[in-house]
């Protein structure tokens, strides 16, 4: 990809008032003319079907329909462009293992403009963002636990939208019977999602997989359990 063209972005973020404030900003700092929106993550994905690819994403990672990392590397994996997260939350731990997940740069949702400007001079360049005070230190590559989260989303990644769905649901605690309902399908199709993703994942059972869904979580990075 082109890093100097930056003319089509996306962004995912369910709070409008916030997206147009965005708008403003990433036309006026970025020169970004053409910013297309989406409320979830199934919405991004969608526009990236019906619409192509945009030069740059902006993800907030707090969205209606997945929390976190997960959908992060899931959007990273659709789009193949650089995806920034733009997130109220700052801290070291979870910046760190969004760019170990694939962010192309991280900027806390409180910054000023010059901020942004200094954010996407970096992707122009091909360089990575992270915002002034962050420390790398707090969760090094070495630590275990972030090593497990790695290996976790680099397995989240390998689902289908549709799979991803449905591993959402088994997190949630339904059975086979309210998934299809809830989704629309037959029984014996949630099982056979149910089953590619345990092989996917490499787990033996459901509560394995719904737990291995949680390693990826953002939750789980910012209280820094393995």
């Amino acid at each position: 990809m082109d890093h100097n063209r930056m003319e089509t972005a996306l962004v995912v973020d369910d709070h409008p008032l916030f997206c147009e404030a965005l708008a403003l900003t990433l036309r006026s700092v970025a020169g970004i003319s053409d910013i297309r929106k989406a409320a979830t993550l199934q919405e991004a994905l969608e526009q990236l079907q019906a619409h192509g690819v945009p030069n740059v994403i902006i993800l907030d990672l707090n969205l209606p329909d997945v929390t976190g990392l997960d959908g992060l590397v899931r959007l990273r994996n659709a789009a193949g462009v650089p995806v920034v997260v733009v997130s109220s939350m700052s801290e070291d731990r979870l910046i760190a293992s969004a760019i170990r997940a694939g962010a192309s740069g991280y900027i806390p949702k409180h910054s000023d403009r010059e901020v942004f400007r200094t954010a996407f001079d970096h992707l122009r360049r091909g360089d990575t963002f992270v915002p002034e005070g962050y420390l790398s230190s707090s969760d090094s590559p070495d630590d275990s636990s972030a090593m497990d989260r790695d290996e976790a989303l680099a397995r989240m990644a390998t689902l289908t939208n549709q799979q991803a769905r449905i591993l959402d649901l088994i997190k949630a605690g339904k059975l086979n019977k309210q998934i299809a309902f809830e989704l629309s399908i037959a029984e014996t199709t949630v099982k056979a999602h149910v089953t590619a993703i345990m092989r996917k994942l490499g787990v033996q059972s459901r509560t394995q997989a719904a737990l291995l869904a949680s390693e990826a979580s953002f939750r789980n990075v910012l209280l820094g359990e393995g």
